[in-house]
């Protein structure tokens, strides 16, 4: 047998892949785009998975503002920030957040589902959230996806 055969190949940053994915978000529910979503961040979908880099794509995200949420999510859902000052505890339902900015609810929901270091803050800078069709990535021919038929 040939001794290279058995050898663990580990991505580093200069040996990564990255591409670009386009999501649309338009019917879909929040917490399932979101965990899919999280995963082409990641690069768990590619065989060359490293858990300690940054080996995902760039993922494009459009319609955010046609997301779905079920039950009562839309009223009962909080999002808790502080201020930093004692009793400086704000809160939003999910409702509000949308009103405010639609793309913040998608945002919010992908963050939630990455590690909570410094890779995780990398990782994040991959997504771009937009509340329509239009988006500014044009550029970089973004591959489409269709989330119905990821499993």
């Amino acid at each position: 047998m040939d001794a290279l055969s058995y050898k663990t190949v580990s991505a580093n940053k200069a040996t990564v892949n990255k591409e670009w994915v386009l999501i649309d978000a338009e019917g879909q529910t929040l917490g399932r785009m979101s965990s899919i979503v999280a995963k082409f961040l990641r690069g768990k979908y590619k065989p060359s998975f490293t858990p300690h880099v940054d080996c995902g794509d760039n993922v494009v995200i459009i319609n955010a503002a046609k997301v779905q949420l079920s039950g009562n999510k839309w009223t009962e859902k909080s999002y808790i920030r502080h201020t930093g000052y004692p009793g400086g505890q704000r809160s939003l339902t999910a409702r509000e957040l949308y009103d405010k900015d639609p793309t913040r609810v998608v945002e919010a929901a992908v963050k939630g589902m990455l590690p909570k270091n410094k890779l995780g803050s990398a990782i994040f800078r991959n997504l771009k959230v937009y509340a329509g069709a239009e988006h500014d990535q044009e550029a970089q021919k973004p591959r489409a996806i269709n989330l119905n038929e990821i499993k």
